[in-house]
């Protein structure tokens, strides 16, 4: 894996060119994605089936050339394992039996995740075993202070004021949870990388929800319990961290936690980052709802980016994942814009 461009960008060289992926580049917009979709009533049994993860994680390398595949899960598979009752609606994504109080966390059994969870890493075998050697593979899994969020709420939000107001009424059982979910998820991140992944990548969409007076203790200690942990069993295995709408937050974020890499959302300023983010290197930002909406403008920000990056270590990402309305065609002119720029 040494001829990885995606693996060569963390070790701070120069390199032939910026390496890239796109967060969500397998899903919706892409027809082979909907007919491997179509073959299951339940989007976590699809999840849950090695074979189709395998193939669904390589079609956008096949697409696109990116550097780098991630892995095809989704971050509810935690809770799912957890023991939590977890569906998914079509139009209006997960719906889980909230948690209300502690008598509703009794029943999250730790011990059974990483079983539960084994066709998950029989999925990283298989891509493995037919990922071209120049090309990577990011794990992921959802973050603690996320995961919560939808675990508390049952569903998603646009404030998730419930898991908020949880966790200053109820702290002893909501930090109970958030510590829950580090070891959790430290261990997930752990068996994808003895399965067979390159890199892993922590999402937290929901970070910039976190009351300032509790981004600390919330997003940067569980981040930076996660990254020990990893680090500590796989020094070699590069973490990014994806705090999407943290605003100058991000700086915490970027420095405290020791996180290899840090994804930067569209709403960041590149060169704002780069001059605030200290030894991290930087992954990101163009906007989504733009890549689906203009591709000569998506082509114009997008060389952009890569111009305020210039000479820079740095790999070429989105802001968020890709919108099923996007055009094909205009992930295509932004991926051939990346390999072309000199």
């Amino acid at each position: 894996m040494t001829d990885s461009l995606f693996l060569q960008a963390f070790k701070k060289e120069p390199l032939r060119r910026t390496p890239y992926w796109f967060m969500r580049q397998a899903g919706r917009f892409l027809p082979e994605y909907r007919d491997v979709r179509s073959k299951f009533n339940s989007f976590l049994n699809f999840c849950y089936t090695p074979q189709a993860v395998k193939t669904v994680t390589l079609q956008p390398l096949k697409r696109f050339g990116c550097d780098a595949a991630i892995l095809f899960s989704d971050i509810m598979v935690i809770p799912d394992a957890l023991g939590m009752r977890v569906t998914f609606e079509e139009g209006e994504g997960p719906r889980l039996d909230p948690i209300k109080s502690a008598n509703d966390m009794i029943n999250l059994k730790q011990e059974r995740v990483l079983s539960y969870l084994a066709p998950v890493f029989e999925g990283v075998e298989l891509i493995r075993k037919e990922l071209d050697s120049d090309k990577a593979l990011i794990g992921f899994s959802g973050a603690p202070w996320t995961l919560a969020c939808y675990m508390i709420e049952g569903k998603t939000s646009r404030d998730f004021n419930k898991t908020r107001e949880f966790s200053f009424a109820q702290r002893e059982e909501f930090i109970g949870l958030i510590d829950l979910l580090t070891n959790c998820v430290s261990e997930y991140l752990k068996a994808q990388i003895a399965a067979g992944v390159n890199c892993v990548q922590l999402f937290d969409s929901w970070a910039g929800l976190v009351p300032a007076c509790e981004f600390e203790q919330f997003v940067v200690e569980p981040t930076r319990k996660i990254v020990k942990e990893i680090k500590n069993r796989y020094p070699e295995i590069p973490v990014i961290g994806f705090a999407k709408g943290v605003g100058t937050n991000l700086i915490s974020y970027a420095q405290k936690t020791g996180l290899s890499a840090v994804g930067i959302d569209a709403t960041t300023p590149m060169g704002w980052a780069k001059d605030n983010a200290g030894s991290a290197l930087l992954q990101g930002n163009l906007d989504p709802i733009l890549l689906a909406s203009d591709k000569q403008r998506a082509i114009k920000e997008t060389r952009s980016i890569l111009e305020t990056m210039r000479g820079t270590p740095f790999i070429f990402n989105l802001g968020h994942g890709v919108i099923p309305q996007t055009p094909i065609e205009n992930v295509e002119a932004v991926a051939k814009t990346i390999r072309s720029f000199v």
